[in-house]
């Protein structure tokens, strides 16, 4: 079965890169080995589908990839934040741009984003196999003659593309498959890790925390004392630490950071201490025959009270009339620095990407295709680049499968 690109994956990128191709007239094959298409997309924004985002500019966006930022620029000013959006609404899909410019269906529905894609396949006489697991691939000298599946078929193609996604969420299919292709292509693949994946921290009492959710918190990173991020808004305590969106970005901050990790959550930012002080004070005032253990649900989420209150070391029965001053300053200071000692990562089943990749030295950002086999080009989160929360990965994926597409088609 000859055609003249097959792809490799049937996430974002591939299925936009298969439909490209095939709307630019070319014989298109997309292999995926689940059953059905896009089973991570299903799940991404809880859900709901956080398709791109519309709070920067162009170069502000590139920027929150990093130093890798800049090989997007050619995929971003070809099919960026606008071209998204209008590419999903021209297909019935209407948007709506959220808080941080985090931009989403209308219905909340991830399954209708999946379904213009899949419609897109359609209309661009994509033949979509799934359940076909990539058994081999045939290489000779630099280019490939060949991808043997797992039912012994063979496919053979004037070009490839490899889009498998990275190793995050492996129920959905993301095992990490094409890093080893690729390593044997002569491919460089960086070092991996799970990347926006909750933080685990020490401490007996994270478990009474669990599920208690914070809003409108700033919560800061700490490596070997010095401050190497901050993020406001909201985060959720887990069985063993934190996760929400001000985490999950957090996260990215940690990998490859050896040393002593922490972070301090200030549960009231939009207070200085001394104005916090204030306040306590005249919550203290309005309670002045309370025991100290029953004066602070005015200040603070009822799960967090008993924590606060054992960290304090003040005596839980004690009258507010006789808290000193002291043990008032030291309250303020829990309140504004709650310290807590990073553990760890969670691992790639809680992990929404995968940090790392192939080096994008070898790889042509004007084309996606690879300089080191003639006939192979590359999408997606395979590549070395990682965006924070809020559209940003989804956009990536997008744009480069879009690129790839496109530039495969120009046989």
């Amino acid at each position: 079965m000859k055609y003249d690109l097959a792809v490799i994956g049937g996430g974002p990128a591939g299925m936009m890169a298969a439909g490209r191709a095939g709307e630019r007239g070319l014989n298109v094959v997309l292999i995926e080995k689940n059953t059905t298409l896009g089973n991570k997309l299903l799940i991404t924004g809880k859900g709901r589908c956080n398709i791109t985002n519309k709070r920067d500019d162009l170069k502000g966006m590139i920027g929150k990839f990093g130093e890798n930022g800049k090989f997007l620029f050619s995929s971003f000013y070809r099919f960026g934040p606008d071209e998204v959006i209008d590419f999903f609404e021209k297909r019935g899909v209407r948007t709506k741009t959220e808080r941080g410019g985090r931009v989403f269906p209308l219905s909340d529905r991830a399954r209708d984003v999946l379904d213009v894609l899949i419609g897109y396949l359609r209309e661009s006489k994509v033949e979509i196999m799934t359940g076909r697991r990539v058994w081999k691939i045939v290489r000779e000298e630099n280019k490939i003659r060949g991808i043997i599946l797992d039912n012994r078929q063979e496919i053979t193609a004037t070009r490839y593309l490899i889009c498998t996604g990275g190793k995050s969420y492996p129920l959905t299919g993301s095992t990490g498959d094409g890093y080893q292709w690729l390593k044997e292509m002569r491919h460089t693949v960086t070092r991996l890790s799970p990347s926006l994946v909750p933080i685990v921290v020490r401490g007996k009492f994270i478990k009474e925390l669990e599920g208690l959710s914070l809003k409108n918190v700033r919560i800061s990173l700490y490596h070997n004392g010095r401050e190497i991020g901050t993020e406001f808004g909201e985060a959720l305590f887990t069985s063993n630490g934190l996760s929400g969106p001000i985490i999950l970005d957090l996260s990215r901050k940690i990998i490859d950071q050896p040393g002593k990790i922490r972070l301090k959550i200030d549960f009231k930012p939009a207070l200085s201490s001394a104005e916090l002080d204030k306040r306590i004070q005249s919550d203290f005032q309005k309670a002045n025959n309370k025991k100290f253990k029953n004066s602070l649900d005015r200040l603070l989420p009822r799960k967090l009270i008993p924590v606060i209150i054992n960290l304090s070391g003040i005596d839980s029965d004690k009258k507010i009339n006789l808290v000193t001053r002291k043990e008032r300053e030291e309250l303020v200071h829990l309140l504004k620095e709650f310290t807590l000692e990073v553990v760890g990562l969670a691992g790639y089943d809680k992990a929404i990407v995968t940090a790392g990749g192939v080096n994008l030295r070898e790889v042509d950002p004007q084309t996606m295709k690879s300089k080191r086999v003639d006939n192979l080009y590359l999408a997606g989160e395979i590549l070395d680049l990682d965006g924070p929360t809020g559209g940003y990965n989804l956009q990536a994926c997008l744009s480069t499968g879009y690129l790839a597409g496109d530039n495969a088609g120009k046989i």
